[in-house]
């Protein structure tokens, strides 16, 4: 750029035929003005046109608006003043009194021409009711029926319309006339011709059209003086100029080997071409912004806020020798500021060695940044920190760890270190392997632990204190050709996690000084992932020692359902996901499946909360969805203890999801209620799945939504599998292609419920999966006819007696002689309780299984309590004695009351001795 003529970067690329001078630009005369403004071909001039068009077309739109408005207006006056004038002649005094006498019309037609002049209307005519004229201005029109329906009229409403017909189209109003007891004995009807209301609009039409010319006028003058601005900013250049001028700008500025700035006379930077931007490595947002804070270095800011006129000043912009050329604005036409050219010249010198491994050891830096610490894994992170380094930095790499560091553990102090990557050139080397225990008491090992840094030895073989205490160690490693050693402590939060030995063998250079700043750096980047996979290891092993302490570690035994499990935990750490199986009274078995947002160890704990609600939820008996409600109570409760501001680990409850069902073995009928959580599948004997509809509701911990129950009556045999949704669902595969594959799955008959969790995790799982998965088989049992006994009894006392034998005959068929006694017992208890205080219908039933389950209904809500009966009363004892010989008894609730149950062991015979002194625990 030097040596040109002096002339702005700008002007040289404007296209033009005239000679365009430096100063100021040439104000031409009005002629000028009027023919750059008639110019169709300028930009200007097509502005204004369109401008002018758009302004008549609004200025036409509104001219027919305010026209159509004025013609409604004139219509509504017209039906308004018709109305008023035949409502008031209808209601004069002495007008229903005419229409009575034996000539109406010649009693009202002089009064009618009166009324009409006066409210300045064409017409107004008495009529009879069913339409003949009494009077009218048209002599001609007496005595005949008028046009159109006037029933509304008759029938006592009066109305408006626009008429047209004979004899002219008029604007009316037809009244009524009332006598003095409300009958109607005439009508009037006023009116105005539309010809006449035509009129009115015809008078205010050049109104209407001189504003709209004065508003075009008016809005035309704007446009004209907007586009005369325009004119002047533009130059008069037309469209395709224009276009040509940007393209040649754009042509220069990004086109152009050489870097182009314009700096202000503010100091700030106004433009830079797509090379300055390289050059100078400018942000996206450097436009506008001062140059001081553009971080260009001393020297060229400098420069540049000076304004000072240079020709190739050679500046150094970070690793590049930049020649800046630099001409003020101001004396060729444009603003105040500075135009700067740049020219990159670090080519033209040699480039020193060391500039080239400095720039080598950067970029190393920087993909250590990007490959050390991509898993949180002690042992993969110390093997690509070793991997990292060989073979750009070092040809071989050793990396030792303290053992608590491998298993997580804080370290203290300097024990065993074990030797956790190494990795080199070749595999040949006499180095030892990866497990193996090394020692940390040598030098220069222990030197560079002792002082905290790295310790460098560039000759091995001169070297006075390495291998001192392992002298053949030495000799092999010498003679393998290791001549070079830099050993740097693994230092994070001010605590040793180990120690890394980077090696150079063969005709490698040796390390020096330069060396071990990069080795500190490298080492220091490793030590910090290396202690964060350390802490993660930490945090997950507690996780999943909570997790797996809050999990069932055995399932109950019982008698209704055959059942399997599996838990897979995630890749990426224990989540919340659980199960469980619960015992019932009367051999029913629940079934909870549940899943709780997130991983780790407020995952694993909310699932613990969770898990031990639907335990004690369920110790009370109650149908699944009422224990699902309470569950959403729950966590709504949890959530709403959550201190604000908290971090991450104490994450809301809410999105919880638990599947809840229990299974009744006397006749195969099961009871589901859920929230939100994906609905189980049913595989009958033949080997048919299907997935039952269960009614939609929303996760825990939404509240304000009811939750309702599923029946299901399932043949003996059927498999009922509850999940979680990590089993059907994960990043590369959506929930309809995982319910596909689990209904393959399953479709085979005759599976074990181990087997058909083997048979399900092998075609959904074949890896660790990306989420908690807990999966729940059941095969269904039905508890054999045989072993139940029941007895409708009637709400008599004296029942009591004969239903006690004809059960004590029962349990004795069922070789159970032994427990008769107890059985006849605690079933009297619990009949005369019922009798006492229950309501019909009375209900026995026998159940035996692994216990024999006595159970007694009633209609009534009430529920029996133990209380402490004096030694005077007479009664008040029945539920103690029902607590004593029973190993279990409660209460539950069905639709039409309750029952009342007992667990009796099989053979318990009568006691030896009393079970109740006076005074003890007695029964209401």
């Amino acid at each position: 750029m030097i040596g040109r003529p002096r002339r702005s970067w700008l002007t040289a690329v404007l296209p033009s035929d005239r000679p365009r001078t430096p100063g100021r630009l040439e104000r031409p005369g009005w002629r000028g003005r009027l023919r750059s403004l008639l110019d169709v071909h300028s930009l200007a001039t097509q502005v204004f046109l369109l401008q002018a068009l758009v302004i008549l077309l609004l200025v036409v739109a509104a001219t027919v608006a305010l026209a159509l408005q004025a013609r409604h207006d004139s219509y509504d006056d017209a039906r308004s003043r018709s109305l008023a004038a035949a409502e008031a002649f209808a209601y004069a005094p002495g007008t229903a009194a005419a229409l009575e006498s034996p000539d109406p019309g010649a009693a009202l037609q002089p009064t009618a021409d009166m009324a009409q002049r006066g409210a300045g209307v064409d017409f107004i005519s008495v009529l009879s009711k069913d339409g003949v004229r009494y009077t009218d201005p048209d002599p001609q029109l007496i005595g005949r029926r008028v046009a159109g329906d006037i029933s509304r009229a008759a029938a006592g409403e009066a109305f408006t319309e626009t008429f047209e017909g004979d004899p002219q189209d008029a604007v009316r109003a037809v009244v009524p006339v009332p006598d003095s007891s409300g009958r109607v004995v005439g009508l009037v009807a006023a009116g105005i011709q539309v010809e006449n209301v035509g009129e009115l609009l015809h008078m205010q039409l050049p109104i209407v059209l001189g504003s709209a010319v004065g508003a075009l006028l008016l809005a035309t003058g704007g446009a004209a003086l907007v586009s005369r601005r325009l004119r002047r900013q533009t130059h008069g250049l037309g469209p395709a100029e224009m276009t040509r001028m940007y393209e040649h700008h754009d042509a220069v500025l990004h086109a152009v080997r050489e870097g182009v700035l314009i700096i202000g006379g503010d100091g700030r930077l106004l433009l830079a071409n797509d090379e300055a931007r390289r050059l100078l490595d400018l942000p996206a947002d450097a436009d506008r912004r001062p140059v001081t804070e553009l971080g260009l270095g001393p020297g060229i800011t400098g420069l540049l806020v000076s304004g000072t006129e240079v020709s190739d000043e050679v500046f150094l912009s970070g690793d590049r020798l930049l020649a800046v050329n630099t001409r003020p604005t101001a004396p060729y036409g444009g603003v105040t500021g500075l135009v700067a050219s740049l020219r990159d010249t670090t080519e033209l010198r040699a480039l020193s060695g060391r500039a080239e491994v400095a720039r080598e050891r950067l970029t190393l830096l920087y993909e250590a940044g990007v490959r050390i610490g991509t898993t949180l894994d002690v042992r993969r992170t110390a093997r690509e920190l070793a991997d990292v380094a060989v073979p750009r930095f070092a040809d071989f790499v050793t990396v030792e760890l303290l053992d608590p560091v491998l298993r997580g553990d804080e370290p203290s102090g300097l024990g065993t270190m074990r030797r956790t990557a190494l990795s080199g050139i070749a595999g040949d080397h006499p180095l030892q392997p990866v497990g193996d225990a090394v020692r940390t008491n040598v030098r220069p090992m222990s030197t560079a632990l002792a002082r905290g840094r790295a310790l460098l030895e560039p000759d091995l073989a001169a070297s006075a204190t390495w291998g001192g205490e392992d002298p053949e160690g030495r000799r092999r490693a010498l003679e393998y050709g290791i001549r070079s050693l830099i050993t740097v402590p693994l230092q994070a939060r001010g605590a040793v996690l180990g120690l890394v030995n980077y090696w150079r063998a063969g005709g490698t250079p040796r390390f020096d000084e330069d060396d071990t700043s990069f080795a500190e750096e490298l080492a220091a980047r490793a030590a910090v992932a290396i202690d964060n996979a350390r802490r993660y290891t930490r945090e997950h092993a507690m996780a999943v020692t909570l997790q797996r302490s809050l999990l069932p570690r055995d399932l109950p035994e019982q008698d209704a359902l055959e059942v399997a499990w599996r838990y897979l935990p995630a890749r990426a750490g224990v989540g919340g996901d659980w199960f469980d199986v619960i015992p019932l009274p009367g051999f029913r078995v629940a079934l909870v499946v549940g899943d709780v947002v997130g991983h780790g160890m407020h995952a694993a704990a909310t699932m613990g909360r969770l898990r031990t609600a639907v335990l004690n939820f369920s110790s009370l008996d109650m149908p699944p969805a009422d224990l699902v409600a309470r569950l959403d109570d729950l966590v709504l409760r949890i959530d709403a203890d959550q201190p604000p501001g908290t971090d991450g680990e104490r994450a809301p409850v809410t999105g919880a999801t638990c599947l809840y069902a229990i299974y009744d073995p006397v006749g195969g009928h099961c009871t589901l209620a859920h929230a939100g959580h994906p609905a189980p599948a049913i595989v009958d004997p033949g080997g048919r799945v299907v997935f039952p509809e269960l009614p939609v509701s929303p996760p825990l911990g939404v509240g304000g939504h009811p939750f309702d129950e599923t029946g299901l009556d399932l043949a003996e045999g059927s498999r009922l599998v509850l999940f979680t949704d990590g089993l059907i669902e994960d990043r590369s595969r959506d929930i309809d292609e995982g319910l596909a594959g689990l209904r393959d799955a399953l479709a085979r008959s005759g599976q074990t419920p181990e087997e058909t969790c083997s048979a399900v995790t092998d075609a959904l799982l074949p890896g660790q999966p990306s989420d908690d998965i807990a999966l729940l088989v059941a095969r269904t049992r039905l508890l054999d006819r045989a072993g139940t006994a029941e007895w409708d009894v009637p709400l008599d006392l004296s029942a009591v007696s004969r239903v006690r034998a004809e059960a004590g005959r029962r349990i004795s068929e069922w070789g159970l002689a032994d427990s008769v006694f107890v059985a006849e017992l605690v079933l009297g208890e619990l009949l005369t309780n019922a009798m006492r205080y229950g309501a019909e219908p009375v209900h026995v039933r026998l159940l035996l299984g692994r216990t024999l389950v006595v159970e007694v209904s009633d209609g009534s809500s009430t529920s029996p309590h133990l209380r402490r009966a004096a030694a005077t009363d007479e009664g008040g004892r029945g539920l103690f004695l029902v607590a004593q010989f029973s190993q279990r008894w409660g209460t539950r609730y069905v639709g039409a009351g309750k029952i009342i149950w007992a667990e009796l062991a099989l053979g318990a015979g009568p006691p030896g001795e009393a079970v109740m002194a006076p005074g003890e625990e007695a029964v209401t």
